[in-house]
């Protein structure tokens, strides 16, 4: 299994809902994603970030199926112009 996790601070983190919602939109893409959470700075908790992606795929094939799969592409393409910083880290669970 690999996580996949990807923490994003937005220029406008009122846009974390719709950041949100496009990630959302990427649940069950591919075969092979088993799990997808899509997480928002919340008020009054700690956080430095605003949005969080965490994911677990089967194996790296399925992982490389995720990225470059068209719809993913087209949420990536609309969450840059929004993302002021994004950090991904993937590892074996």
């Amino acid at each position: 299994m690999i996580r996949h996790i990807v923490i994003f601070t937005l220029k406008g983190p009122e846009d974390a809902p719709k950041v949100q919602a496009l990630l959302d939109s990427c649940k069950g893409l591919v075969p092979g994603m088993h799990e997808f959470d899509v997480g928002i700075k919340t008020e009054g908790l700690e956080a430095n970030a605003d949005v969080v992606l965490i994911s677990t795929f089967e194996d790296a094939a399925a992982l490389a199926a995720y990225q470059p799969h068209p719809h993913h592409q087209g949420v990536v393409a609309q969450i840059r112009e929004m993302a002021a910083s994004r950090h991904v880290l993937d590892y074996f669970c």
